[in-house]
């Protein structure tokens, strides 16, 4: 998948030479909220800190209507602030409802009701706005995703299609992202998407560090599998695990379909098999995910070379790793590195 992060990390360097003010969210509910999601959002931007230990994000909750908002469970929340928060937002955030799965609701009939199209109107023109769930059929009913890939959770999808048909809806995926409108299929790809915006934002450095902070895993690819088919190994079934675990340690070395379904004792046609069916991508495209993953990696924390990076990450050759984050990212080692940990002659500062 490629991620899209180019225009807004640019736009974050072009300003690293002054502090700048905490990137605020904004977090639209709805009666019959999913508190999980509305938690999900506070928690992982809540967590991102600078190298100085200095927050990064100021998040703010807000309803059509400020006051006691009914959840989907048999406790409310009073929410402090009206829709005059997103006026001033960098990024809206629009979860789940309840709502969402009741015939007869605007979402179920594909239009905005009036003060939902007035909240939307608030929003300032180049704010990233993205939804989790059917928070899509928000985004769907503004016309925001007109043109543009989306998804939602894998049981609305025929409701999405008929209400929706100018949306390119891929069912298959955990997240979308598609310049400044992005899409979550469903709770917990939330967090993977809110985790890929702090990526966005901040690099690789700061985004692992949220993930160790609430125990998530640190990046899970938009394009993989929103539902996998067996996402815990049966008992007395043989997983994956061990050999994804030896790769992570020795990526730097050529690694082969073969070497891997050695290590668990099993023919390169069943590995391959049982290794998408518990991650939902074929190892190779893991493998590669991982790869980049750690080139970014050092690419912030490090000033090795990008042909010691290269070799470091397994892909071999500058040329190669080149390619590689071109494709997945749009830009090259160089940009990358200067993007998120600034120009030599700032670093030196």
């Amino acid at each position: 998948m490629v991620t899209m992060c180019k225009d807004r990390a640019m736009r974050e360097t072009a300003r690293n030479g002054g502090p700048r003010p905490r990137h605020r969210v904004a977090v639209l509910v709805r009666e019959g909220m999913l508190p999980i999601e509305v938690g999900i959002v506070h928690r992982i931007f809540g967590e991102a800190r600078s190298a100085d230990g200095e927050l990064l994000y100021e998040l703010v909750t807000c309803a059509l209507v400020p006051g006691e908002v009914r959840t989907d469970t048999d406790f409310t929340v009073n929410v402090a602030h009206g829709v005059e928060a997103l006026e001033g937002a960098d990024t809206v955030v629009i979860p789940a409802s309840s709502a969402d799965y009741d015939p007869g609701t605007e979402q179920r009939e594909g239009r905005l009701s009036p003060a939902m199209a007035d909240a939307l109107g608030r929003i300032r023109p180049g704010t990233r706005i993205a939804s989790i769930c059917t928070g899509s059929f928000v985004l769907a009913a503004a016309g925001l995703l007109d043109g543009r890939r989306a998804t939602t959770h894998w049981r609305s999808v025929d409701d999405f299609r008929r209400l929706f048909p100018a949306v390119e809806l891929d069912a298959d995926v955990l997240y979308t992202h598609e310049g400044d409108v992005l899409t979550a299929a469903g709770v917990a790809s939330g967090a993977d998407l809110c985790l890929h915006m702090v990526r966005c934002d901040h690099g690789a450095a700061v985004a692992n560090d949220v993930a160790r902070r609430t125990v998530v895993p640190p990046h899970r690819e938009g394009g993989q599998a929103q539902y996998i088919r067996r996402p815990v190994p049966e008992p007395q079934v043989s997983s994956t695990g061990a050999a994804r675990a030896w790769a992570l340690e020795h990526l730097d070395r050529p690694l082969s379909l073969r070497e891997l379904a050695a290590r668990e004792a099993m023919s390169v046609r069943t590995f391959t098999r049982r290794f998408r069916e518990e991650v939902g991508m074929s190892p190779v495209q893991w493998l590669t995910q991982q790869r980049i993953e750690r080139a970014r990696q050092l690419l912030e924390e490090t000033e090795l070379t990008v042909d010691r990076i290269a070799a470091e990450a397994g892909f071999g050759t500058a040329a190669s790793l080149r390619q590689h984050l071109q494709t997945a990212l749009g830009v090259s080692p160089r940009a990358y590195r200067s993007t998120f940990r600034g120009p030599v002659e700032l670093r030196a500062r």
